[in-house]
């Protein structure tokens, strides 16, 4: 057999959990240009590091779980395949019609409400947030955080459940709408979501894969620079590589200084991100004042917060339960496919945005929440096979 044909019969799931581990490795390396070869940055402390091996450890910990459940229930699995059986048993008298139905169209709505609302957001606006920097302060308003919230979930669900290439245009004007915010995570999130719903849902051959890791890592740099340049109180001299490197190192030396202030914000992250939907402040103001003493807003990847509000128990505690949802899920859309694989890539991509951004999103939290109970509701079923 040679290279060409043996490549093509491994089956690497890429997007399983442990890309988690992966991506906060790749974070760290990013940062070493600008803390270890630069003068821009200073490099953070050991323990950062040791903090963050105790993390990912914790999380791999959580990842292992279900397969320790696996081992104390041995019929689990049984059950899965069993229902899958039944499932694809059923899907077979189901007629296929090339016609729009019922679920299809609601999705379609859905998705198109988060678009109608973003564009009136940009409207109520009066300008492009991407170019500005005080639009771009003003952009996140319950209009946005409501049409992101109606777009992440229709698209996914919608790719996920039906493969209609006319779709794809509804992605692409959502994209392009949340772009023009000037925020980088909401169209990455919603780009790198899909990605994962398609790799799980389509047959991806290399080309479609790299299409879209590229485009992911285009966007990723093009709208931190530009919105970055776009700040009219600031000036900057780096480039756009340069700046990913600076933003990535700044963000590790935020949590080098969370580390020596455990505890210092009480639970007052934990209670503004849980209340966003009601209160005006961001949670990442509150981390600013804490870590730097001034009112803005400042990342200090996954482990920061938790970090600063209850110190490390909290953090480890906080990384064995993500790591524990997201196996399950992932272990479950593996069988059922459509909305599951939807649900999954949602906050997968939310994850991953974590690693920078730190777990002070409400809206991301509601997805874990909505995970927890489709998995409960998944898992009350399989109880049900004991009768079959």
């Amino acid at each position: 057999m040679n290279l060409k044909n043996y490549l093509k019969t491994i089956s690497i799931d890429i997007f399983n959990p442990y890309i988690i581990v992966f991506l906060i490795f790749l974070f760290i390396t990013i940062a070493i240009p600008m803390q270890y070869f630069s003068n821009e940055l200073q490099p953070p402390s050991f323990q950062v590091y040791i903090f963050i091996i105790i993390g990912t450890t914790f999380f791999v910990l959580g990842v292992l779980f279900p397969k320790i459940l696996l081992k104390i229930s041995k019929t689990f699995e049984n059950k899965i395949k069993i229902l899958e059986n039944i499932k694809n048993e059923k899907l077979k008298n189901i007629p296929l019609f090339d016609t729009y139905n019922i679920i299809e169209l609601i999705l379609v709505a859905i998705v198109t409400l988060g678009i109608i609302l973003q564009i009136a957001n940009l409207l109520i606006l009066g300008g492009i947030p991407l170019f500005s920097g005080i639009l771009k302060e003003n952009a996140t308003t319950k209009i946005w955080l409501f049409s992101y919230i109606f777009f992440l979930i229709g698209i996914n669900l919608l790719l996920g459940k039906f493969k209609r290439k006319s779709h794809y245009i509804l992605l692409t004007i959502g994209i392009l709408l949340f772009t023009l915010t000037g925020y980088r995570t909401t169209p990455i999130t919603i780009l790198l979501s899909v990605f994962i719903t398609l790799y799980y849902t389509r047959k991806f051959k290399m080309k479609h894969k790299l299409f879209f890791a590229i485009l992911i890592v285009t966007l990723l740099i093009a709208i931190g620079f530009i919105a970055t340049k776009s700040i009219e109180w600031q000036q900057w001299r780096l480039n756009p590589l340069e700046l990913v490197s600076y933003r990535v190192g700044f963000t590790l030396n935020m949590l080098d200084k969370a580390i020596y202030l455990q505890g210092s914000t009480n639970g007052s992250l934990f209670y503004y991100t849980l209340t966003g939907f009601f209160k005006s402040l961001d949670p990442r103001v509150l981390v600013g004042e804490a870590v730097i003493g001034k009112n803005h807003s400042i990342t200090s990847t996954i482990f920061g917060p938790a970090i600063l509000d209850f110190g490390l128990l909290a953090m480890t505690l906080q990384m064995f339960i993500i790591g524990f949802i997201l196996k399950l899920l992932h272990l479950l859309q593996k069988h059922f496919k459509g909305i599951l694989t939807g649900l999954y890539a949602i906050i997968l991509a939310q994850t991953i945005v974590w690693i920078e951004t730190g777990p002070t999103d409400i809206v991301v939290w509601i997805f874990y929440l909505i995970g927890i109970f489709t998995m409960i509701y998944y898992f009350y079923y399989l109880r049900s096979v004991d009768n079959i």
